[in-house]
């Protein structure tokens, strides 16, 4: 494999504080250490929903969780994947054969969770799934060392696809993002559509990462004079279809566009004018209720500026929960075996300020209720970050696939 600059010094910011330790203090110290690696896209398209926001996610859960006050070590190391797959395995082999990582949390791009998926299984270590929307982490690539944790492209399909098509949206054009991520998205939402008698005109799937005109994919599009144009896409790929689409007035005409996969950070970069009436689903909002504001208030100023974004409030959440069940377990049990660590956070129910209650199912699928969200107009907002307006809560035992129809191998 050659290795370019980019990802060498990915790998070289790997590199764990401990090891400028004497060697005799870092053995002792390493036998009550747990290591956390934080992968994400630090720099691209999926910067702003994940990025450096999740890495401060995940020590408020450090903080919160009270291990440190145990006796409990907790050491935070972070890399930027570049959303690569490539990238992503190569510093998480690194992460689990050289560094003494025992967990990995976060990684958006689904091409990328599903390569460190692999990795951590073959060393059983935690991987913990924030960022990436696959269903198939659940399904046909289940693990007994992985949880998906805060949302997934089933949920994303039953969500804002099944809720257009009841709306009257029946008959649907894909502009899809051409990895993992998009075709599982558009499979999935393609299922709800035909289930509840749409149909689907045709798609295009358009180049990931580094693309971002999308205008010839909109014609094509608008040609197929379908209702609903469905980006399954997400970050900086969704802001640009939705800024696009709006200069060509597509919206004007009568098309709806369907987010598939939007972020309060991406209506933000859109601003309330452009955005609003977009319909979306979530499981997480800063201002949903007092939990959800007070562990906003906890996280203070995220970098950029920014309200936390769903999948930075399931790296808080996912940390949490572990810690817990580390602590519960044994530092020493909890780090010999990233399964044994997976099982035992599967038995303990999970509660938190950014999910509430919930529950960890046998596929590793995490369990809470997903929310309908519609962008407020600019005369309805409240003033910064004042973005949603509650249509309808889906309970945690109907948002995500029913457990029988995942097909995974340490399910049945």
């Amino acid at each position: 494999m050659t290795l370019d600059r980019r990802t060498l010094l990915a790998a070289a910011a790997a590199t764990p504080l401990a090891a400028t330790l004497p060697s005799g203090r870092a053995r002792a110290q390493a036998a009550n250490t747990l290591r956390i690696g934080v992968l994400n896209d630090q720099s691209g398209l999926y910067r702003d929903l994940s990025g450096p926001g999740s890495v401060q996610a995940v020590r408020q859960a450090i903080q919160d969780s009270g291990v440190t006050a145990r006796g409990i070590n907790v050491e935070v190391v972070q890399a930027d994947h570049q959303n690569r797959p490539d990238v992503g395995s190569t510093v998480a082999r690194q992460w689990l054969d050289r560094d003494g990582v025992d967990v990995i949390v976060d990684v958006p791009t689904s091409s990328v969770a599903l390569a460190v998926n692999t990795v951590a299984r073959e060393r059983n270590k935690v991987f913990l799934n924030s960022g990436a929307a696959t269903s198939d982490l659940t399904g046909s690539q289940c693990s007994p060392n992985t949880i998906h944790w805060t949302y997934d492209t089933w949920m994303l399909a039953r969500g804002t696809g099944g809720a257009m098509v009841r709306a009257g949206g029946d008959t649907w054009f894909f502009l899809t993002a051409d990895y993992a991520f998009g075709h599982a998205l558009e499979r999935d939402t393609a299922e709800f559509v035909r289930a509840n008698g749409g149909r689907v005109l045709g798609q295009v799937r358009t180049p990931f990462p580094g693309n971002t005109d999308f205008s010839s994919f909109l014609i094509q599009a608008q040609a197929s004079r379908a209702k609903v144009i469905g980006l399954a896409n997400a970050g900086g790929d969704t802001i640009n279809s939705i800024k696009q689409a709006a200069e060509f007035g597509l919206t004007r005409r009568g098309v709806k566009l369907a987010g598939l996969l939007v972020f309060i950070t991406d209506v933000h970069s859109l601003g309330l004018q452009t955005a609003q009436g977009l319909v979306l689903t979530e499981t997480f909002y800063w201002d949903l209720n007092d939990r959800t504001r007070a562990l906003t208030q906890r996280l203070g100023n995220m970098p950029g500026g920014i309200r936390p974004s769903m999948v930075q409030a399931g790296c808080y959440s996912a940390v949490l929960h572990y810690l817990k069940a580390a602590a519960d377990m044994g530092v020493a049990q909890a780090k010999a075996s990233g399964a044994d660590a997976v099982a035992r956070m599967k038995a303990m129910p999970t509660d938190d300020d950014a999910f509430g209650p919930g529950s960890i199912r046998a596929d590793g699928r995490k369990i809470h209720p997903a929310y309908l969200f519609e962008v407020k107009t600019p005369q309805e907002s409240r003033g910064a970050w004042d973005y949603y307006k509650l249509l309808s809560t889906v309970p945690a035992n109907e948002a995500f696939r029913p457990l029988a129809d995942g097909n995974c191998a340490i399910a049945r």
